[in-house]
């Protein structure tokens, strides 16, 4: 029955990662907490082996979604090697404090941290440009495979900055860094929503090599699960990567809004009961 459970889950949370650029580690790691801490199906889950487990398994979600991106002409290959400056060191130092999680904290924290990126989204065509994110000495130019020219600005500096505490963040839950670089590159950086989705798989990929090295170091990933969600997730990867090609970019930002308000909302209930 776990093995199911666990195929189940190791598709649908990539097919839904990969379609919004989120490698889907926000839906791994409360769902493995959830199935080995209360529901007792699953053996030797702590919140630092969930996080753990889940990192190791978005490096093929990531790889996986960003070469079909590449393919589709939704990767932004300049401005991802700037962004990796920041988001690989920042990984590797957030999967180290990881250890200092307890359940609770995990639940409370994630789920602040899940609720205000989707309020960011729901205002986000409201928000002005930050100026300090933007230089015109950096200009992007970017043409997709309709053949559409997408023209925005990254200031390297503030970037890499950003990308930085993107990347703790990334190795202290375990998410893959893209529920926050996707809402960053669209918001702060002004990325049409299917590229900044193709370049956050691009950053997950990377992030989640760093941050798997030091879970791997500190003994927090169970490799039998590793192994069956990695199968799945390379399936699921490919899946979502075919349906976003099919979706409008209001539906992309609608679909990752929603997904992490309800995740975000349950997460904090849980850790007040």
């Amino acid at each position: 029955m776990s093995i199911v459970i666990l195929i189940i889950l190791g598709v649908l949370s990539a097919v839904i990662g990969a379609i919004v650029g989120i490698g889907g580690g926000i839906i791994i790691v409360p769902t493995l907490i959830y199935l080995g801490m209360d529901a007792g199906i699953l053996d030797d889950i702590t919140p630092q082996k969930a996080i753990g487990t889940s990192t190791v398994i978005l490096i093929s979600t990531g790889l996986s979604a960003t070469l079909g991106y590449l393919k589709t002409k939704q990767v932004d290959l300049k401005s991802g090697m700037l962004f990796l400056c920041g988001i690989v060191p920042g990984a590797f130092i957030g999967a180290y404090l990881s250890r200092y999680l307890t359940l609770d904290s995990f639940n409370l924290y994630f789920g602040i941290f899940l609720i205000i990126i989707s309020i960011v989204l729901m205002v986000r065509n409201h928000i002005k440009p930050i100026k300090l994110f933007q230089n015109e000495a950096h200009q992007r130019m970017f043409t997709d495979a309709a053949g559409t020219t997408h023209h925005y600005s990254i200031a390297p500096v503030p970037a890499i900055i950003a990308t930085f505490i993107v990347g703790c963040l990334t190795g202290l839950f375990g998410i893959g860094g893209g529920a926050l670089m996707t809402p960053l590159m669209i918001i702060l950086f002004r990325f049409p929503p299917h590229i900044a989705v193709g370049t956050s798989m691009l950053m997950i990929f990377f992030s989640s090599l760093s941050g798997a090295v030091s879970h791997i170091v500190q003994g927090n990933v169970i490799w039998y699960y590793a192994v069956i969600l990695i199968i799945a997730s390379y399936i699921g990867a490919n899946i979502g990567v075919q349906i976003n090609k099919r979706m409008k970019s209001d539906t992309v930002i609608l679909v990752l809004r929603s997904i992490m308000l309800l995740l975000g909302v349950y997460l904090i209930i849980k850790s007040l009961l």
